[in-house]
C-alpha cells in the first residue's frame, strides 16, 4: 500500500478546532501514482437501499469514504451505465456499478516539498516549530500543496510513518507562532492525550481595536458555534438554540492606547477561531481580522495574533518544557507605531 500511514481518527486540537474537522486521509501511494483504474462491481443484498457512498465503502474497503465521495463528485462512478454524482443516491441489489479510480488532489497532497522550517527544539520524539504567518499547516481545499505538512515530510523520512506527519494541533494560516509536532506514533498519541486533557499551555499575544476599559484581566466563558447568519465564520452562540461547544479564554490587557490594545490570551479550550471570536465579542476585534470586524493598519494586513508561548511535560521523558518566540516584525512595527510597550510576562 505504499509508504503512507493508514487513515487516522485521532482528533487534532488547536486554536482552529478541537475535533477532526475536515481532516484529510492518507490514500495509497500506488493509487496516487496511477493514471486510472476501472473497477466493475455488482451491488448485493447487503447494499440494497444503502447510500451509494456507503455501499462503495463496503465493496472497496481499502479506500476511504472521503476519497470515494470525491470520485462521485467528479462523475467517475456509474450505476447501470449512467454517471451518478450524488453520494446520497440509493442503490438496489443487482445494480451494476463501475468505479473509475483516479488520483485526486487530496490523495496527492501528502508529498514531500522542501521548505525552510524554523525548528525551536528537536529531540528523538518531537519537534517544536515557529510557524510564520501565511503558511497553511495542513492540506485542504485551496491549499493542496506548500503546507507545513509537506515541509515536514521532506525534512524527515520518518514523518511519512506518522499520521498527518505528526501534526497534533494547528494554527490558522495567518496566525504565527509555536506548534509541537510528533516524530513517532507513540509520542503523537501521548501529545493528543495531553492536549485533550488541557495539559498543554498555549498563550498568544494579539493587537486589537478599541480602547480597553475596566479590569485588566477578564475571562470569556462563552460557547462557540457556526454563525447562524454567516456560515463562513464562527460566533458566540446560545446552546439552547444553536449547535456549539463550550469555550473559555483568559484575556489580560498588557497595554492600551486610545483606540487600541495589546493583550495576552490563554486558551483553555480550542474551538474554531476561539480567540478571534471571543475578542470580537468584547468589541475588541483583532487588527487585520476582517472576518470578525477588524481592519488592517499600516504594516499589519493579517490578523494580529501570535502564539508566543508553549509549555508542556514531555510525554516520553517527563521533562518540563517551555518555549517562547519573539514577535514577528509586522506586529513589532504596529506596537511601535501605536506606542505600545511589549511587556508580556
Amino acid at each position: 500500500m505504499g509508504d503512507h500511514p493508514p487513515e487516522c481518527q485521532l482528533p487534532v486540537v488547536d486554536d482552529l478546532t478541537e475535533v477532526d474537522d475536515g481532516l484529510l486521509v492518507y490514500e495509497s501511494e500506488a493509487l496516487a501514482g496511477a493514471e486510472s483504474e476501472l473497477r466493475p462491481m455488482q451491488m448485493g443484498a447487503e447494499q440494497h437501499a444503502a447510500r451509494l457512498d456507503r455501499a462503495l465503502v463496503d465493496l472497496v474497503p481499502e479506500f476511504s469514504r472521503s476519497y470515494l465521495q470525491q470520485l462521485l463528485a467528479q462523475g467517475l462512478v456509474s450505476v447501470n451505465g449512467k454517471p451518478v454524482l450524488k453520494a446520497s443516491a440509493r442503490v438496489k441489489a443487482g445494480d451494476q456499478v463501475v468505479l473509475e479510480m483516479r488520483p485526486t488532489l487530496q490523495s496527492q497532497a501528502f508529498r514531500p516539498e522542501p521548505m525552510a522550517i524554523d525548528v525551536v527544539y528537536e529531540d528523538a520524539h518531537l519537534l517544536v516549530v515557529n510557524k510564520p504567518s501565511g503558511l497553511v499547516v495542513h492540506p485542504a481545499p485551496g491549499n493542496w500543496s506548500g503546507t507545513l505538512l509537506n515541509g515536514l515530510l521532506a525534512r524527515d523520512e520518518k514523518a511519512q510513518l506518522v499520521p498527518r506527519a505528526g501534526i497534533v494541533h494547528r494554527l490558522d494560516k495567518d496566525t504565527s507562532g509555536l506548534m509541537v509536532v510528533a516524530r513517532d506514533r507513540v509520542t503523537m498519541d501521548a501529545l493528543v492525550a495531553l492536549i485533550a486533557a488541557r495539559k498543554v499551555q498555549r498563550q498568544y499575544l494579539a493587537l486589537a481595536h478599541g480602547s480597553w476599559t475596566g479590569a485588566k484581566a477578564r475571562t470569556v466563558d462563552a460557547p462557540i458555534g457556526r454563525d447562524p447568519r454567516n456560515r463562513l465564520r464562527m460566533a458566540v452562540v446560545d446552546l439552547a438554540i444553536h449547535a456549539g461547544k463550550s469555550a473559555r479564554t483568559d484575556i489580560r490587557c498588557l497595554d492600551a492606547v486610545n483606540g487600541g490594545c495589546w493583550v495576552q490570551c490563554t486558551l483553555h479550550t480550542g474551538r474554531t477561531h476561539q480567540i478571534r471570536v471571543h475578542m470580537a465579542s468584547l468589541k475588541h476585534p483583532l487588527v487585520g481580522d476582517s472576518l470578525y470586524g477588524g481592519a488592517p493598519v499600516e504594516h499589519m494586513q493579517r490578523q494580529a495574533l501570535h502564539a508566543y508561548r508553549l509549555a508542556f511535560t514531555h510525554p516520553m521523558t517527563g521533562e518540563a518544557l517551555e518555549f517562547h518566540v519573539p514577535l514577528p516584525d509586522d506586529m513589532q512595527q504596529v506596537l511601535s507605531l501605536w506606542g505600545l510597550g511589549y511587556n508580556a510576562p
